[in-house]
C-alpha cells in the first residue's frame, strides 16, 4: 500500500511506522523495528538466565542437573528492565543494538514509565498488540516509544 492510501478497514495508511509520531522513516530517532527487538529481548533474557543460573541455582531431583531458577530469572529480568531504562536509556540489550526509550514528547522517561512498562510486558499481551507505528500497548500506556539510536 502507498502512503496515504486507505486500508480495507477505513483507516489511513500513514506510510511508514512513526511517521504519525513526527520520527524519521530510517536511522536515527526511526521506530526500532522488529528484528532489533527480538534481538535485545534475547539478550536480556540470556543475561538474565545466566544470572539466575549463577546465584540462583536450582538442582533437579531427579537428574541432579543445576538448572537456572525461572522465578529469579524472571525477577531479574524485569529489575534490569525498571533500573535500566531510567538511567541508560533502555536495557543492556536496546543499547547494545543500538536502541533507546524515551518519552513521545522527547523528555526523561522518568521511573514510573519504565516500572509501568515492564508490569505490561511481563503479562505479555500487552508486549504483542502492536499499533500502526509498531509500539506496542505496553509502550502506548507508558508513553514512550522505542526508537533507534
Amino acid at each position: 500500500m502507498t502512503a496515504g492510501t486507505t486500508d480495507n478497514t477505513g483507516n489511513i495508511d500513514s506510510g511508514y511506522p512513526g511517521q504519525r509520531l513526527g520520527l524519521p522513516a530510517a536511522g536515527v530517532g526511526s521506530i526500532a523495528r522488529v528484528g532489533r527487538r527480538f534481538g535485545a529481548l534475547a539478550i536480556d533474557l540470556a543475561t538474565a538466565t545466566i544470572i539466575a543460573y549463577a546465584f540462583f541455582p536450582m538442582i533437579d531431583d531427579v537428574t541432579g542437573f543445576r538448572n537456572a531458577n525461572p522465578l529469579a530469572s524472571n525477577i531479574i529480568f524485569l529489575a534490569v528492565q525498571v533500573i535500566f531504562i531510567p538511567t541508560v536509556g533502555g536495557s543492556p540489550g536496546h543499547r547494545l543494538l543500538g536502541m533507546r526509550l524515551v518519552r513521545l514528547d522527547g523528555g526523561w522517561t522518568g521511573l514510573w514509565r519504565p516500572t509501568v512498562r515492564t508490569l505490561l510486558l511481563a503479562l505479555i499481551i500487552p508486549a504483542v498488540v502492536w499499533d500502526a507505528d509498531q509500539r506496542g500497548l505496553h509502550d502506548k500506556l507508558a508513553g514512550t516509544v522505542l526508537i533507534r539510536a
